[in-house]
Formats: structure tokens, sequence, C-alpha cells
């Protein structure tokens, strides 16, 4: 899955020469939390938070009247607080590594640019989370099943023949080997809704003939 395929592609960015009152209505009108800074060729050259915006800003203890603070807050750039070291993705990246980056840099979003470094977009967690609930299924309901596999080969197969024996249809199928023992794999199988005859007679089956961890069925 490629991010050009589910990144905001209408990214609202700032200019190193924006106030950062300004920036602060920008990410406060739109819902975010940082924003990609770009010169005027829309090359991306730094990246300002809401965090750099509430240190840059003066303390609620101020002694400054209001015009001063305004004043103040009109005069400090973006340039000024911004991050300049940013962590990016192309459009042409994947959305798996895109989420390894955030994970590992604690990190919300991360600006797209393209092989000229212009910002063409911007990948955020919740994009990430409309990927795992459309790669999963779930949404089409249904049951899903955990197994721990040999990872030997032809040995998820033999899984999908007792599913294909009771007539099952699959919707997604996810393997995990990060937790799993030597030699060993998590399969994560989940079928279309079927009648709870059919659901009893899939796991009876399962777990006759593998190591079922469990299943479960998710009316959403």
């Amino acid at each position: 899955m490629l991010i050009k395929d589910w990144m905001s592609k209408t990214p609202i960015t700032a200019k190193p020469a924006t106030s950062i009152m300004k920036a602060a209505k920008l990410m406060k009108e739109n819902g975010f939390k940082r924003l990609p800074v770009v010169d005027d060729d829309g090359r991306l050259v730094g990246i300002v938070s809401d965090r750099d915006i509430k240190e840059a800003s003066p303390s609620k203890a101020t002694t400054l009247d209001m015009h001063e603070l305004y004043y103040l807050l009109s005069e400090i750039k973006v340039a000024d607080i911004m991050t300049k070291t940013v962590f990016s993705v192309t459009n042409e990246d994947t959305v798996e590594k895109a989420a390894v980056i955030m994970m590992r840099q604690n990190i919300g979003g991360l600006p797209v640019i393209d092989a000229d470094n212009h910002v063409v977009g911007v990948i955020t967690d919740s994009d990430i989370f409309k990927v795992l609930v459309t790669i999963t299924g779930v949404l089409s309901g249904g049951f899903q099943f955990g197994l721990e596999l040999s990872d030997e080969a032809g040995s998820l197969k033999n899984v999908l023949d007792d599913l294909k024996a009771n007539d099952t249809r699959i919707l997604s199928i996810l393997t995990n080997y990060d937790d799993a023992k030597p030699g060993k794999r998590y399969v994560y199988i989940r079928i279309q809704p079927v009648d709870e005859a059919r659901a009893k007679a899939v796991v009876e089956r399962l777990k006759a003939n593998h190591t079922l961890l469990y299943w479960a069925r998710d009316d959403v």
C-alpha cells in the first residue's frame, strides 16, 4: 500500500515568515498539531508543532498588556522556532514505512514529499488507522480466528482447506512472526459473517486440526 493512495493531498503549510500567531490559528482551525514549513517554491524546509508554539509564547503570568502580547506574537516567526531536521516520506513509500517512522519517533504525522522535495501531502496516525480498518475487513463484521501455526510450507494451506470445507469466504489474512516462538508464526484470519451453526462447525474443525488461540465475532 503506497502512501500516495492514503495521504491527505491538500496539505496546509506555513512559510518561514509566517507568524506563530497565524500558524497557531491554522492548526486550531484545521485540527492539526503540526504544520510542514515550505519555502516559496513549496519545498520542505522544516516543521512547526503546537508544542513549539506553546513553548515560544509568553507565560500566562506575563505582565504584558494585550496590545504588547499581540505585537510580540506577530513578531515571532515560524522560522525562529521550527525544527529544521524533518522526518518525512515520499508519496511512493509504503504506508507501513510511515507507520514505523511515526512509532519510533513518537510523532503523529509526516509530511509527504516528491522527488524534488516539494510537499505534496501529509500522512497521519488517523490515516494509518483507516488503513488498518480497511485491510482487516472488520467493517464487514464476521469472525476472526487467531492461530499458532508452524512456519513450514503448507501449514496455512491446511487451514484454508478447513475453512473451504465449511464454505466460508475469507476477508483477510495477517501474519505475525515477531512475537511467535522459533519455528512458529501467528496467523489471523477473518471470514465473512456466517450463522451460528456454521461458525461452531468451523471452530470445532480448527480446534481439532490446529492450535486455535481464539475466535471472535465483530458486529460493527
